[in-house]
């Protein structure tokens, strides 16, 4: 609160007097104007976050203050004091941007209400500025990071939209960093103390998640033993990311249509309707239209997430961004592992410069995480990279041991098939790296593998847990 200044604006002396001393108390400071003139003045000199203004004062008004203030480069809340009878006048001066208004006499628990919003909103944009500027200096935007061209528009999206409540479609292949879109906007947001839950719908059966999402009650299916929350009451208030929208059941996504309009939910074996206030963002490595299309995703329901689109590039189209990239996950894999590594060998970066990056930057954050764990001195060097990494650096020759060999009068079915048993080969059989590489869900690739009658064969050699 201390922070805080504010102004207060009234040509009546003894309310004047007396509001400053309450809002004083309050832990503000305060300054007072006797009309819109001096006011102005002292906006300008002052520099005050908060101007309480009266609208009946000579020689400027305060309707005229408000909108002479919003011609100067500060940001300031112009709460208004109307009396009896001038509400019309205080719903125009809030179209024409004040933060709220007030009717005399002054009700203080009201008045210090409005105060704290204020002061809340005025904390938020020096927030938001701080990471703008920030972002200027080191090309960093809450989680993310970079300063290539691809990623300043990012940058510049995540800022229009945060503070907004609409819903948006991040899209990109697998590791780009989708769910760190999705974290920066809620913590760029009005929302962002309250909770920000992500679901991924491709890793939850088909028979479960409904109750995941919406919850169920006790009774409501055999094992329901218990009243289960959902992401959706867990969310409340804050921010829910459905990661891979697409792999999400055509029935479930017309009940998610349906709370999306209605803001209202039921329970799985509820006789009632739950009210929730949730801001949704989703996620999908595939084209969203190709979704569509195929009728894995519901029409309406693409346009109704499909207000804002977010494209996350893949590493490989902005390697310029990899210096960068490899100092952030530093840091954080530092602080992680309580480690001292405070870079990598020109060879590693070297290395890392001509990898394809298939993974993008999950791949690079797991690369990277174990050469910290493995490393002892102060630099990551080659030998802390993992075996084979420097395999895939060199142009492969077009006969070498992962490149497939296609005639003339392969299917197309036939093709992806090799494509799919040659990668897992390639992998060693970890069905979460290949279907990183794929740029398919865990769930499609094992679908596919139950078509080729593959599944049994290679799950016993899988080490998925390690990998995720």
């Amino acid at each position: 609160m201390s922070q805080e200044r504010v102004l207060i604006v009234e040509d009546e002396e003894n309310e004047r007097t007396g509001l400053a001393e309450l809002i004083r108390a309050w832990g503000y400071h305060t300054e007072t104007a006797d009309d819109g003139v001096d006011g102005l003045a002292k906006v300008e000199t002052w520099n005050p976050s908060i101007v309480v203004t009266d609208l009946k004062m000579p020689r400027m008004d305060g309707m005229e203050l408000l909108e002479q203030i919003a011609h100067t480069p500060q940001q300031v809340a112009v709460i208004l004091l109307t009396a009896l009878g001038s509400i019309d006048a205080a719903v125009t001066a809030m179209k024409r941007g004040a933060f709220d208004f007030i009717e005399k006499p002054v009700n203080p628990t009201r008045l210090r209400n409005i105060l704290q919003n204020a002061s809340r909103l005025r904390g938020a944009e020096r927030e938001l500025e701080a990471s703008r500027r920030k972002l200027r200096d080191i090309g960093v935007l809450g989680s993310l990071v970079g300063s290539s061209k691809v990623m300043q528009e990012i940058f510049r999206l995540v800022e229009m939209v945060a503070p907004s409540t609409a819903s948006v479609l991040i899209t990109g292949e697998s590791g780009t960093g989708k769910e760190l879109v999705a974290r920066t906007i809620h913590s760029l947001s009005n929302r962002k103390a309250k909770p920000f839950v992500a679901i991924n719908c491709a890793a939850i059966p088909e028979t479960l998640i409904e109750s995941e999402i919406f919850g169920h009650e006790k009774g409501a299916f055999t094992g329901a033993l218990d009243r289960r929350t959902g992401c959706f009451e867990l969310a409340e208030g804050g921010t829910l990311l459905l990661d891979e929208i697409g792999e999400m059941p055509i029935a479930t996504q017309a009940k998610l249509l349906r709370v999306l309009e209605d803001r209202k939910l039921r329970r799985l074996g509820s006789k009632g309707e739950t009210a929730v206030d949730v801001r949704v963002l989703a996620a999908t490595n595939k084209p969203p239209e190709d979704a569509v299309a195929r009728g894995e995703l519901r029409n309406d329901l693409y346009y109704r997430l499909n207000v804002f689109n977010i494209h996350m590039p893949p590493m490989r189209e902005h390697m310029q961004d990899l210096p960068d990239l490899v100092h952030a996950l530093l840091a954080d894999m530092n602080e992680k592992h309580e480690r001292v590594v405070a870079g990598v060998d020109e060879s590693v970066m070297a290395a890392f410069q001509a990898h394809t990056w298939p993974g993008n930057v999950r791949e690079l954050r797991n690369t990277l995480e174990r050469a910290v764990i493995i490393c002892t001195g102060p630099t990551v060097e080659l030998r802390h990279l993992p075996p084979g990494f420097g395999r895939t650096i060199a142009r492969a020759p077009v006969h070498d041991a992962n490149t497939i060999l296609l005639g003339v009068g392969t299917t197309v079915d036939e093709a992806e098939r090799l494509l799919i048993l040659k990668t897992l080969e390639v992998t060693r059989n970890n069905k979460t790296r290949a279907a990183e590489i794929l740029g398919i869900s865990l769930k499609t690739l094992h679908n596919k593998l139950k078509e080729y009658g593959q599944q049994g064969a290679t799950a016993h050699a899988e080490p998925d847990a390690a990998a995720s």
